[in-house]
């Protein structure tokens, strides 16, 4: 058995320095506390990146939660595809509109998010004034624009005195209002304005940073006046109440409608709670009302929102809910939320939630850390700490219409998880110093003989040649030598790198270095090897049946077992002495080398044991049962290569084949895009070959093409993210 010296005994005298693993439990609190006020730090700055980040992860919990059936009290009457065929395309005449007034004179307000501020023929305009004036319970729309417009007549802007917000109390002395004030003004001409019960403004804003609607105006100011939205003025109407306003220095305090609170903040936004998509309201078509189609219970005693949701008219907006959500419908979602009282809540209280779990979930993480010593198990807890925290924060917005922020309180869980996880790995690493420096100085005793034959050999340079090389690391290496003591860890190493090596050099393959635990090894250079890549191939098959071996007599023994990963491929590189003059090594650079490399970190992924490029996989195929695995693109490079895995010597036996045979029938359903058939045939491979990892890979592939399909021009190339 091959011996390796790691460590040196210490001179007497010499103490041992204290370990920083005696002071873990606060240092890893300092972490913790650290991350903590990074993360409060950011929650009080909100830089708008995060809050957009935010925002977003608030959308998701809409989606999360799903449909939830809106109040009854509430409904839209559509102009529709089905009313623009029926009825012609929109505008329509003011005498269709003044029908459309008749048929909802049941309900009990008729809000109209649509503006008459043309006038069309004096009879037409007449019959929808009458109608309006008749029905008793139409609230017109009118906006606000962002550029001058003609001023209206006198006698219109008179009508929008009906609806001003007049009952205002003043808790501060204040000398501007920061609610949206717009200099341009459309409103409905005075005939037809005459008979509205009120007047609301239909303007709906987006978020500036990504345009999404989430929160919908309620205040709005126009020549130092104050007027409600068409929602508002819609639910004053409703309620037969008053709006009072509360103002403080920083804003709008408080906005009530005769005894209720509706929370906004200090500009007057009213944070939406959607119910669903498009739709999801009690919807009737515009011209069933205006034939009587639909009975007038069905609308008696309610808000109707009279609006376009047929797509050619343009009034369709970018949501929390849903990309392509009528306008007409925010305003129907700000009356329902106030109705039935589900109304999102943005308070002190759950800033104070904020603040505690930005504060207990990255201490608690690190505290939690100091117990874990393996990087894997480290993920786990940072793991379960994040399902804890996006549980707990849909829990609150669910159950409890909460709203506290998802992003910041793992901004801080993630600083604590790598703070305390960098600090971890720093600490092992230098455990493993002397193993790396050990391993650096081991070479094949064939390359020995090679240099002594040929003196020259020890110039630097090199020469380009054909190699067949391979990569071999080990699973979990930092894990291992954290659970062992570093004379059990080299003790293992010794009695794995033994026969590993005594394996390549049967074969006639160069062991050029250990790189701590990983073994590179060069078939064909510096001793010529005519069959290099079926001696690659070999070398790795017994490699893994050797691994099997060893990790019996290790069970034994009660030390753990072992898992290696090998990358091999074949091609030219430059293989020679490397280095200056007084240091220097024998061993070969290139891209093919690199990609072995690759290839030996992507077993992970596939949870393979031997990936072969095509370069050698067409170089052995009669030699050995291999499967085609994937075509990669590796980081840096552009052309894609076909990877196999080597899975055992020819002839295999029968389950094997029959795993090749089945592995490939449904790769060529993948590749030709048929995700749902590629699906169930790598399910039935993993039904019958539980294990097999590649079968979990493309099966957790296709499910994400179904559900969000590739470009037409995807070639079914997996692009490796990392080296």
């Amino acid at each position: 058995m091959m011996g390796i010296l790691l460590f040196k005994s210490r001179p007497n005298g010499v103490k041992k320095k204290p370990s920083l693993l005696a002071n873990k439990f606060w240092i890893f609190l300092i972490w913790g506390v650290l991350a903590s006020a990074i993360g409060l730090a950011l929650y009080k700055v909100k830089p708008s990146f995060i809050q957009g980040i935010d925002e977003i992860a608030g959308d998701a919990r809409f989606k999360a939660r799903g449909k939830v059936s809106p109040v009854k009290k509430v409904a839209v009457i559509a102009i529709d595809e089905k009313s623009i065929n029926k009825l012609g395309r929109w505008p329509w005449p003011r005498t269709t509109i003044a029908k459309l007034v008749d048929g909802l004179a049941p309900a009990k307000v008729a809000a109209f998010d649509i503006v008459f501020s043309e006038p069309e023929t004096k009879q037409r305009d007449s019959a929808l004034g009458d109608s309006i004036k008749k029905s008793r319970n139409v609230v017109l729309g009118y906006f606000l624009r962002e550029k001058a417009t003609e001023e209206p007549s006198k006698e219109a802007i008179k009508q929008l005195g009906r609806s001003q917000i007049k009952l205002i109390k003043m808790i501060d002395n204040v000398e501007s209002l920061p609610v949206p004030e717009l200099p341009g003004i459309e409103t409905n001409i005075p005939v037809i304005g005459k008979g509205a019960v009120g007047f609301g403004l239909f303007n709906i804003f987006p978020d500036e940073n990504d345009g999404v609607v989430r929160r919908s105006q309620l205040i709005f100011l126009y020549k130092g006046d104050l007027f409600p939205s068409l929602a508002l003025e819609a639910l004053r109407q409703y309620q037969g109440a008053n709006i009072v306003l509360n103002i403080a220095s920083y804003g709008i305090d408080s906005l009530f409608i005769d005894d209720k609170k509706i929370p906004t903040d200090e500009v007057g936004r009213f944070q939406l709670n959607f119910y669903g998509p498009g739709g999801t309201f009690d919807t009737y078509s515009a011209v069933d009302i205006i034939k009587g189609k639909v009975p007038k219970e069905a609308i008696a005693d309610k808000i109707v929102f009279v609006g376009a949701t047929e797509k050619a008219i343009y009034d369709l907006r970018v949501t929390s809910i849903d990309p392509i959500y009528p306008g007409v419908e925010v305003h129907a979602t700000v009356a329902a939320n106030i109705i039935e009282n589900r109304l999102l809540i943005y308070d002190n209280r759950v800033i104070a939630l904020d603040v505690f779990f930005m504060f207990i979930l990255p201490i608690g993480l690190c505290l939690a850390l100091t117990l874990v010593h393996r990087t894997f198990i480290s993920l786990a807890v940072f793991l379960t700490f994040l399902f804890f925290h996006t549980i707990t924060n849909f829990y609150l917005f669910s159950s409890y219409n909460l709203i506290p922020s998802a992003v910041y309180p793992v901004i801080s869980l993630f600083l604590a998880y790598f703070f305390a996880e960098a600090y971890r790995n720093l600490v092992v690493e230098s455990k493993g110093r002397y193993l790396k420096k050990a391993f650096a100085l081991m070479v094949s005793p064939e390359l020995v003989s090679e240099i002594l034959k040929d003196p020259d050999r020890l110039k630097l340079g090199g020469e380009k040649r054909e190699i067949t090389t391979l990569f071999s690391d080990i699973r979990g290496f930092t894990s291992l030598s954290e659970r062992l003591s570093p004379e059990e860890l080299v003790s293992i190493l010794n009695e794995y790198l033994s026969p590993m090596t005594r394996i390549v050099l049967e074969e006639g393959g160069t062991l050029n270095k250990y790189i701590g635990d990983a073994i590179m090894v060069i078939c064909n250079a510096p001793l010529d090897l005519p069959d290099h890549p079926k001696k690659g191939c070999v070398i790795a098959l017994r490699w893994i049946r050797e691994l099997e071996k060893l990790n019996k007599e290790w069970k034994e023994k009660g030390h753990p077992a072992l898992g290696i990963g090998v990358g091999i491929n074949t091609g030219d590189a430059v293989v020679g002495n490397m280095g200056g003059d007084l240091r220097f090594e024998y061993t070969a650079i290139g891209d093919t080398v690199n990609l072995a490399s690759r290839l030996e970190g992507m077993n992970k992924l596939y949870g393979t044991a031997i990936i072969a490029t095509e370069n050698t996989q067409r170089l052995v195929q009669n030699y050995f049962l291999l499967r085609e695995l994937d075509m990669v693109r590796v980081k840096g490079k552009e052309k894609p290569v076909a990877i196999y895995e080597l899975m055992d010597f020819l002839p295999a036996d029968n389950q094997k084949i029959e795993l090749a045979r089945s592995f490939s029938d449904a790769l060529n359903s993948y590749k030709n895009r048929r995700f749902e058939e590629a699906k169930i045939k790598f399910s039935a491979i993993l039904n019958r070959f539980h294990e097999d990892g590649p079968a979990k890979v493309y099966i957790q592939r296709c499910i994400d093409y179904l559900a969000s399909p590739p470009p037409s021009e995807w070639d079914g190339v997996y692009v490796a993210k990392t080296k």
